[in-house]
């Protein structure tokens, strides 16, 4: 019982509603043998095991019963794409209903056999077992409809032309159209209904490797976006230190130092995105660009409503807003270290109309993305994070040869005081 239980519950829904769909047509061959080949059992005179016409009745049954399962098996594998429409198969299934319907036919109108309900079932049930089978090799559903009155019509015509009389024709017509629409309307519902089902599967599949991506993404940005000033940093002081050092300073013994706890809070930031748990923020940030520049000989001007100590009077920003906000002035620092060749760089934030502007300006010639190349992915990046609280980026030149980046976010105004 465990055996068949996880053989159950190993498999996906998409499958498990395949397998059921699979054994359902696959259970249309005992009940089309069952229901339509066993009639002449019903009378001695046609008994399959008394006479060779009722044998050959049932046989033909048989023989249309299987070749219907096949031919649905295979149709529900190209109703997936994953063979080929089986038209040989399809073609074989209309020959031999076709074929065997007439055969029946005529011994009705010769008096072979004379018993009418046997010939009604037993054409009623080979014509519409096949436009079961026959839907599923159809893609449309204005072909599928196609084939029911198409059936009923061709069968109503071949008993009035067999010289049986036109009203048994008409309810031939009428009970196949009946009965094989109810079954090809179930019949191309299931196929769809699996085909659906196993497209949602892909869907989810294709939504799990998207989160995967994403957050590769996600990872790979915020460690650009850290390492990007912070090596920028360490090599500026670097080399600042072994100047110093060859002029013998003792300055140079600071640099090293500083180079030091940068690389530590490299390390730390890198363990922060790992955990994801790491935001940017505004005031950290505006006094780590002010410090970076100044002592790469970058005049920088911060202003920002922000107070200069805890408690003092400001502007209080929603935390996602000061940490994309953060970004956007980290992001700009390192552009402005690796990329220009700024002497001035001003860093403003301000209220603007139910918004905070954060506004970084430098007189560099350089581009973020370096002169004439693509856009950076840091700005890049930055949209993403911006667009994430409903803001938005600029970049491009400004007044007198300079370059600036406008982030606007809205945002209520809140103010704090001491």
């Amino acid at each position: 019982m465990s055996r068949l239980t996880g053989w159950w519950s190993g498999r996906g829904s998409a499958a498990k509603v395949e397998l059921y769909t699979r054994w359902s047509f696959h259970f249309f061959l005992v009940i089309e043998i069952a229901a339509i080949g066993l009639v002449p059992v019903a009378d001695s005179r046609y008994n399959p095991l008394v006479t060779p016409l009722g044998l050959a009745l049932t046989l033909l049954v048989c023989a249309h019963a299987v070749l219907n399962a096949v031919l649905s098996s295979r149709a529900l594998d190209w109703a997936l794409d994953r063979r080929d429409r089986p038209v040989r198969l399809a073609t074989a299934m209309i020959l031999l209903t076709a074929s065997g319907s007439l055969a029946v036919l005529a011994l009705r109108a010769t008096g072979v056999v004379d018993d009418p309900s046997i010939v009604a079932a037993v054409v009623t049930g080979l014509v519409t077992f096949t436009m079961g089978g026959l839907v599923l090799c159809a893609r449309r559903p204005r072909r599928m409809l196609y084939v029911v009155p198409a059936a009923g019509l061709a069968t109503g015509t071949a008993v009035v032309a067999m010289g049986i009389h036109p009203g048994e024709g008409l309810g031939y017509a009428i009970g196949i159209t009946l009965s094989g629409g109810g079954l090809a309307a179930a019949c191309g519902f299931s196929a769809w209904l699996m085909k659906i089902v196993w497209e949602l599967e892909r869907s989810r599949d294709v939504q799990a490797r998207l989160a995967v991506a994403e957050e590769r993404l996600r990872f790979g940005r915020d460690l650009h976006d850290i390492l990007g000033r912070n090596l920028s940093v360490i090599a500026l002081k670097s080399e600042l230190a072994v100047q110093l050092a060859r002029r013998e300073r003792p300055e140079a013994v600071d640099q090293m130092i500083e180079v030091q706890r940068i690389a530590r809070e490299s390390q730390r930031e890198v363990r922060d995105v790992v955990r994801g748990y790491r935001e940017a923020d505004l005031r950290v940030e505006l006094e780590g660009a002010r410090g970076v520049l100044d002592a790469a000989g970058i005049d920088c001007d911060v202003r920002s409503p922000f107070g200069s100590a805890a408690g003092s009077p400001g502007l209080v920003l929603p935390g996602e807003v000061q940490s994309a906000l953060g970004w956007v002035v980290r992001e700009s620092t390192t552009n402005v270290l690796r990329h220009g060749d700024a002497r001035r760089c001003a860093i403003a934030v301000r209220e603007e109309e139910g918004a905070v502007l954060l506004m970084v300006e430098n007189d560099g010639a350089g581009k973020p993305s370096g002169p004439g190349g693509p856009p950076g992915s840091g700005l890049a990046g930055l949209r993403e994070r911006l667009a994430a609280v409903g803001g938005t980026l600029e970049a491009g030149p400004g007044d007198g040869g300079t370059f600036r980046v406008t982030a606007r976010v809205p945002v209520p105004r809140t103010e704090v005081t001491g």
